[in-house]
Parts: C-alpha cells; sequence; structure tokens
C-alpha cells in the first residue's frame, strides 16, 4: 500500500474512492503536506485534513466542500497558491480554501484570528462549514493532547480562538451538528483536570 492509500484506509474513507475530485485533493494535500506531522502523535500531518473532510462529507457537505476540507491548510503550511488550487480544483474550492485561510500579513496572533472569523463570517455557509470541521478537529487534537497531560501556555490562546470560533458559529449556523461537536469538545476540554 502507498501513503495515499494508507490514509485513505485509515480515514474510513469511501466516499473518497467514489470522488474523483476529493480523491485529487487527498492527493494534492499529501504531497504538499509530505513530510508533515501533528503535534498530537507524530502520525502525518495530512491526517488532520482528512478528519476535516471526513466531518464535512458525514454532514452532507457536496465533494466541492469535502475537497476544500482537505485542502485547507494548503494555502497556509505549504508552498501551494490559489491559482494552483483554482486551476486543479477549480474556482469554487479555491475560493474556499481562500476563505478558511489565514491573512500571513498580520503580525499579532489574536489580530489575526480574529481577522479570519470576520473573513469566515463574510465567506458565506460553505467556507463557515469547512472552518467548523476545521475546530471541531482542531479542538478535539488539543482535548487528547491536553488529556495527556501536556498543556502549554500557547494553548490558552488557541482555546480562546476555538471559544470565540464557536460564539461566531452560533450566530452563523445555530444548532447544526458541527457546531455542537466543537461545544462538546470544547466542553470535554475544560472539564479536564
Amino acid at each position: 500500500m502507498d501513503g495515499l492509500e494508507n490514509l485513505t484506509a485509515m480515514a474510513r474513507t469511501d466516499f473518497v474512492d467514489r470522488s474523483p475530485l476529493t480523491r485529487d485533493a487527498l492527493a494534492f494535500a499529501a504531497s504538499h503536506h509530505e513530510g508533515q506531522t501533528r503535534d498530537l502523535d507524530g502520525t502525518p500531518f495530512v491526517t488532520h485534513p482528512v478528519e476535516v473532510a471526513c466531518l464535512l462529507h458525514e454532514a452532507g457537505y457536496s465533494d466541492e466542500v469535502v475537497a476544500a476540507g482537505v485542502l485547507h491548510d494548503v494555502l497556509e503550511d505549504t508552498d501551494a497558491k490559489v491559482g494552483d488550487l483554482e486551476q486543479r480544483f477549480g474556482a469554487e474550492v479555491a475560493g474556499l480554501v481562500a476563505a478558511v485561510s489565514e491573512d500571513p500579513s498580520i503580525a499579532d496572533h489574536a489580530e489575526r484570528k480574529a481577522a479570519l472569523r470576520e473573513q469566515v463570517a463574510r465567506a458565506g455557509e460553505c467556507a463557515v462549514a469547512v472552518f467548523a470541521a476545521d475546530k471541531v478537529s482542531k479542538a478535539r487534537e488539543l482535548r487528547v493532547r491536553t488529556g495527556y497531560g501536556r498543556f502549554e501556555r500557547k494553548d490558552e490562546a488557541r482555546i480562546e480562538h476555538y471559544r470565540a470560533s464557536l460564539e461566531m458559529l452560533d450566530d452563523l449556523m445555530p444548532g447544526h451538528q458541527l457546531v455542537d461537536r466543537l461545544r462538546a469538545e470544547l466542553d470535554a476540554l475544560h472539564s479536564l483536570p
């Protein structure tokens, strides 16, 4: 089995096999994130975008939204450009990925995160869903890591961003399953000793 097959099998992603667009997005993300690992457990970083895609698929979103979920970190964390995404995946996918990507020219962490939330809120429901699925995945990862007693100072800023994100998402998508999952993750994180 090659790396892409391992990722697909690991993620229980039969939907990837049914969607050429998502399968291509996974190959692109795996290639561009190659060598990057997750802080939590050292697994390939691309497992996070795969989880985001699974959350979006389970919530019933289109192949374009699921593909954007797979690709959501490539503009921030790799050398990929919006034009690369547009050429390969189309304007809709490229636009969604751009909408959930931070502005690297904003140096202050809190200001950059606030600007991102505002950008996402203006971008429409599909971008909001990709953003929500990302926050669910990242909050879960933080909860698991913190549950192992590895709370770090920078985690406080992350939690603040996740709480502000939940507030925004509650306004934009009240009662949505991704919002409820994010709330549950943050509640579980809060209840850790």
